[in-house]
């Protein structure tokens, strides 16, 4: 199972209602992205937003910069809103950092939990699944072929075009980000996708059937399993002691929680849901070493996942408490979750 961190670019936001300048986020951001392949940990993503209080509304320049100055970890979006882009122009974005770090790109696609890049660059909130639907079918048959003849409703139509430059061995990795609807997971099956599930609410055995149904649909369309991919996307912290990084944390993620609830109707974020979160059958991984590892296999366990990626940055944790966190990812989480997955291969076999 590979072990990541997702990140959407929060703004640190102090006791005085300042936000932190973007260009010290973004700083900040290479030098997380590089410890955490100091570290050994095995992808990062960065999400795309176009609000006050995210730093990031271009991922792929982000982990451009990254690409310069990592060696091994794998650097994609977290997600890249498809239905607001050109697909064309996303692709050949995606493949010049892949042609940059030597094949570890990846361009995760999913339809956005915020709607403000849609009037932004003129698309109607009415066409949100058709959108999605036809740009992904474009995307998909650029990562198969260089030269493009196809015709659309949202887009002007290519006739014999040549897609350049081309990602490295022609072969982009595609994943669906889905946030728990039966008709994303379906489209990500159809296509023999890996999908990566949202899981930031409730108990996470709730999804199980999301799951099954993924791979049941996978399995329907006679996609190769050896290629099966599935991940779960969790918000997640972690420090040297539980109690103190979960009290340390809960303004900061109650926070952000009540900045969104606002303009989704959402009531006031009520501490007894961080207690519920955290503890054995929650949604939320922030504590100790010895927390995350029970955690996150017991989320391996659940789902048969082949990747975890840690959402670490929820409200805008300051910089020195990220960095600990990845560190303590990194050197004592993500090492005994792969020797307790290594003896459990050895058992089972």
């Amino acid at each position: 199972m590979e072990l990541g961190i997702g990140m959407f670019g929060d703004l640190h936001i102090n006791k005085k209602g300042e936000i932190q300048p973007a260009g010290q986020r973004l700083k900040e951001l290479i030098e997380e992205i590089k410890l955490m392949d100091e570290v050994g940990l095995d992808f990062y993503g960065i999400g795309e937003h176009h609000r006050p209080d995210y730093a990031v509304s271009t991922p792929e320049i982000v982990i451009a910069a990254a690409a310069t100055v990592t060696k091994n970890i794998k650097l994609g979006s977290a997600v890249s809103v498809l239905s607001s882009s050109d697909p064309v122009k996303l692709y050949q974005s995606f493949a010049t950092i892949d042609l940059l770090s030597n094949g570890r790109a990846e361009l995760m696609a999913g339809r956005g939990s915020f709607i403000e890049s849609f009037p932004l660059f003129g698309y109607n909130l009415d066409d949100y699944d058709e959108l999605f639907e036809e740009k992904l079918d474009l995307l998909l048959k650029i990562n198969r072929s260089e030269r493009i003849t196809w015709k659309g409703k949202f887009r002007p139509a290519l006739n014999n075009q040549h897609v350049l430059p081309r990602a490295v061995n022609d072969h982009l990795n595609i994943w669906i980000a889905v946030g728990g609807t039966p008709a994303s997971v379906l489209r990500a099956g159809k296509h023999g996708l890996p999908v990566i599930f949202a899981i930031i609410g409730g108990n996470p055995e709730q999804f199980k059937p999301l799951f099954e149904y993924y791979k049941n649909v996978y399995n329907h369309f006679t996609h190769d399993m050896k290629k099966f991919q599935v991940g779960v996307h969790m918000h997640s912290f972690f420090g040297d002691d539980s109690k103190e990084i979960a009290d340390e944390y809960y303004p900061i993620y109650s926070a952000q929680m009540d900045r969104v609830g606002r303009s989704r109707g959402w009531p006031p974020y009520q501490e007894q849901q961080y207690v519920t979160g955290r503890n054995s059958n929650g949604h939320l991984i922030i504590g100790d070493a010895n927390h995350a590892i029970d955690k996150i296999l017991k989320m391996e366990e659940l789902f048969g996942l082949t990747r975890f990626s840690a959402h670490m940055d929820v409200g805008g944790p300051p910089h020195n408490l990220l960095m600990r966190s990845i560190e303590i990812y990194g050197t004592k989480i993500a090492p005994k979750v792969r020797e307790a997955l290594r003896k459990k291969l050895v058992s089972n076999n």
